[in-house]
């Protein structure tokens, strides 16, 4: 099983990858045959290639990413962390809960998004 230290790594990872506009980093952070729900209620994204398309949108975004806390149990990690994206001259503040779940290697095999549109700040 992936040490605690090895999914806040993961989790460091996965908030780097966001900041840096590269699906294909976030994407490589993923197991094979996970899944994404983002935002929970929503059609889960399934495997690295469906995974990767879905992040293509951070491409477009300037966009900053900060953690604001994390929690590990066992083989899971939730976490609050801080987007900020500009799109044009409209800025978006969006404060999720991510809860992720992790392989023997630190990889992540799901991950449940908790927010909602009336959660983003929009100016």
């Amino acid at each position: 099983m992936a040490t605690a230290e090895d999914i806040k790594n993961t989790v460091a990872s996965y908030m780097k990858a966001l900041e840096s506009k590269s699906a294909d980093a976030v994407a490589a952070l993923f197991a094979e045959g996970a899944t994404v729900e983002d935002p929970v209620g929503t059609e889960p994204k399934r495997g690295v290639e469906e995974i990767r398309a879905f992040f293509k949108a951070i491409e477009a975004m300037d966009q900053t990413a900060e953690l604001l806390t994390v929690r590990v149990a066992g083989n899971s990690a939730a976490f609050h962390f801080r987007t900020v994206s500009k799109v044009g001259d409209t800025i978006y503040v969006m404060e999720p809960i991510d809860v992720m779940t992790f392989d023997d290697d630190a990889k992540i095999t799901s991950t449940r998004a908790y927010w909602a549109q009336e959660d983003m700040i929009v100016s």
